[in-house]
């Protein structure tokens, strides 16, 4: 929405919060967004082996997996799509909260899909994280930059 696209977001919380999975789809688009439900998504973020079990089928060829190596054991044998393993519970537990996990992820995610850009990111912390909780904006965009800096190490590797 900063980048004047069009945004939608679906959470499933059914009964998945009672120990099962949960997740939710985020469409960013020029066009205008039809449906916010995706049988296919181009990309993905997956903090469990959970849901890795259940959602890593459903993502398009070529689309790109991001996930949290830290508590995902599985090895991604799809070569139909690009997978990035980030440890991200293990980075934002060196950043002192591990639910950070999530946003560790995201950085990795704004560094190789360049769907959106890290400034947006930024300001929409600064807007959605309240006054009285403002300490919570500058972690959030650390635990961002960990991630883009993980991924961008792994590029340069590869």
């Amino acid at each position: 929405m900063i980048e004047e696209r069009n945004v939608t977001w679906f959470p499933s919380y059914g009964a998945e919060m009672r120990g099962g999975t949960a997740n939710c789809t985020v469409v960013i688009s020029t066009e205008l967004i039809g449906s916010p439900i995706v049988k296919t998504p181009d990309s993905m973020i997956i903090l469990n082996q959970a849901s890795m079990d259940k959602f890593r089928s459903c993502i398009a060829n070529d689309g790109n997996l991001y996930y949290d190596s830290s508590l995902i054991s599985d090895s991604v044998t799809r070569d139909n799509i690009s997978a990035f393993a980030i440890p991200s519970s293990r980075i934002a537990g060196k950043l002192g909260n591990p639910r950070l996990s999530n946003m560790v992820l995201l950085g990795a995610f704004i560094i190789s899909s360049h769907l959106i850009s890290t400034d947006s990111v930024k300001q929409a912390l600064k807007i959605i994280i309240p006054e009285e909780r403002s300490a919570l904006i500058e972690k959030n965009i650390t635990a961002i930059e960990k991630g883009m800096e993980f991924a961008e190490n792994q590029k340069s590797k590869d």
